[in-house]
C-alpha cells in the first residue's frame, strides 16, 4: 500500500469539477458546487448522521442507493438544504440538473449539502451552473471538488492510495470537509470516497459501516452532531481485479486501505477544528473491552476543560481522570497511568492514580506541538481504542458566533 497522488480521481474512471455558482449568493467567489462521475456504473455504499434531524439531501441520496448502484455524486456548500421550504425538491432537482448534463438519470447521483440550516437552497443559481461543471469534468480536479465543500474548513482535504488486490494494481482515493458541529456518530462533515475495486455492493456496505465506526465515529470537535453529514463510496470494478464478494483475504486488505484513508480524513477532520490549534490525540490501551476504551477516549476528547487546557499546554491530568470518570465506561482510577506525548517527547503525569514527578516546562514545550497525545494506560486487559479532538479557542466562539453573517 502505498500513498498516491489524484484524491477522489486517483482511481480509474472517475472525474470531477467545480465551479462557482452564487449559492451563497454573497462573499468571495470560491467553487460551491462540486460534480463527481464514473466512467462505469458503481458499487455504492453510504453512512449518514444518526441525529434525528436529517436534511433533505440524505433521504434523496437513501432512495437512489437504495438499489445499491450509483453513477456519482452532486454536492453543494454554503445551503445544508435543511429545514427549509422545498428540501426535498430541491436535492430531486440537483440530481436531475447532473443527469441532464451528464447524459444520465437522476437516480444515478448521489446528492449532499452543507452549509447553513434552515435557508432556501438557491436551486436556481445550481442548475445553471452544473452544465458548466459537467464540460469541465476531468480527473485532474479533485483538489477543485475537495475546495468547493468547504465551509469554516482552513484545509482542503484528500487522500488517495494504491494497493495490489489478485495481482491488480487498485486504487481509493477521498475528499472530506468538516471542521465544526463535530461529535461522534459523525458531524457536520462529507466524506466521498471513490475506488476502482471490484467489490460487491454488499461486501463495499459492510466495510464502510464497519470502517465509519473507528475512524469518523471516533471524531469530536465541539460536541454537536449536524443534520448533513454522510460519508458516500463508490466503487466502479475498472481495476479489473477479482470480485470481493465475501469475506476473503482480498476483502481484509481491502478493508485495511480503506481504514487507513477514513482515519487520514478523521484526522484532518479533528485537526481542523474551528478555532483550534492543535490535533489532540486520545489512547486508551489495556482495557477490558475497545467499546470501553472508546467511550473514557471519546469522554476525553469531548471534554471542554481538556481541550482548553490542552489550549494552554496545561498537563492537567486531572481534568482527563475526571471525563474518563464521567464517560460511564468501568475503570479503577487507582490502576491508571497518563502520559502527555507529542514530538518534543514525553512526560507520566499520572500513576496509578495520583500525581507523578513532573518536570512542567517539559510538559508544556510537549503541550506545545501542533499534535498532542494524551495516552492512558488503564491496566486492565488487552484492548485499547483511539478518539481524535482538538483544543478549544476564543476564535471557535468568534467564528461560530458570525457563521450566518
Amino acid at each position: 500500500m502505498k500513498e498516491i497522488s489524484g484524491g477522489v480521481c486517483a482511481a480509474t474512471g472517475f472525474r470531477a469539477n467545480a465551479a462557482y455558482c452564487g449559492v451563497k449568493g454573497k462573499g468571495p467567489e470560491k467553487p460551491d458546487v462540486a460534480l463527481i462521475l464514473s466512467e462505469q456504473e458503481c458499487a455504492a455504499a453510504a453512512v449518514y448522521t444518526l441525529n434525528r434531524v436529517k436534511a433533505a439531501p440524505l433521504y434523496v441520496t437513501m432512495e437512489h442507493l437504495e438499489n445499491g448502484c450509483a453513477w456519482g455524486v452532486v454536492v453543494n456548500s454554503g445551503c445544508a438544504n435543511a429545514c427549509c421550504p422545498k428540501g426535498h425538491e430541491n436535492a430531486q432537482a440537483m440530481c436531475a440538473a447532473a443527469a441532464q448534463a451528464t447524459g444520465r438519470e437522476a437516480e444515478d447521483f448521489a446528492v449532499a449539502s452543507t452549509g447553513v440550516i434552515g435557508q432556501a437552497l438557491n436551486i436556481s443559481a445550481i442548475e445553471a451552473g452544473i452544465p458548466g461543471i459537467a464540460a469541465g469534468l476531468s480527473p485532474e480536479n479533485s483538489q477543485l471538488a475537495a475546495e468547493a465543500i468547504m465551509t469554516t474548513d482552513r484545509n482542503k482535504k484528500e487522500i488517495a492510495l494504491s494497493l495490489e488486490l489478485g495481482g491488480k494494481e487498485v486504487k481509493i482515493g477521498a475528499i472530506a470537509k468538516g471542521s465544526s458541529m463535530i461529535h461522534p456518530n459523525m458531524g457536520t462533515m462529507l466524506c466521498f470516497v471513490t475506488t476502482d475495486c471490484a467489490i460487491t455492493h454488499q461486501m463495499l456496505e459492510e466495510a464502510l459501516r464497519d470502517v465509519t465506526a473507528r475512524t469518523f465515529n471516533r471524531v469530536v470537535v465541539d460536541g454537536d452532531s449536524s443534520s448533513n453529514d454522510m460519508c458516500v463510496a463508490l466503487a466502479n470494478a475498472m481495476a479489473g481485479n477479482p470480485l470481493i464478494e465475501w469475506k476473503d483475504e482480498d476483502y481484509e486488505t481491502f478493508v485495511g486501505a480503506l481504514e487507513t484513508v477514513c482515519t487520514h480524513m478523521a484526522r484532518a477532520i479533528a485537526a481542523d477544528g474551528t478555532g483550534s490549534t492543535k490535533l489532540i490525540t486520545c489512547q486508551v490501551r489495556s482495557a477490558r473491552s475497545e467499546e470501553g476504551a472508546e467511550r473514557l477516549a471519546k469522554s476525553v476528547v469531548s471534554s471542554d476543560l481538556v481541550k482548553a487546557s490542552m489550549f494552554s499546554c496545561d498537563p492537567h491530568w486531572g481534568r482527563v481522570m475526571i471525563a474518563m470518570g464521567c464517560s460511564k465506561a468501568p475503570f479503577r482510577p487507582e490502576h491508571v497511568d497518563i502520559y502527555f506525548r507529542s514530538a518534543a517527547g514525553e512526560v507520566l503525569a499520572c500513576i496509578r492514580g495520583e500525581a507523578a514527578p513532573l518536570d512542567m516546562d517539559k510538559a508544556k514545550e510537549i503541550l506545545s506541538q501542533p499534535e498532542v497525545m494524551i495516552d492512558v494506560d488503564l491496566h486492565e486487559g488487552d484492548q485499547q481504542a483511539v478518539c481524535w479532538g482538538c483544543d478549544l479557542t476564543g476564535d471557535y466562539i468568534k467564528i461560530n458566533g458570525f457563521y450566518r453573517s
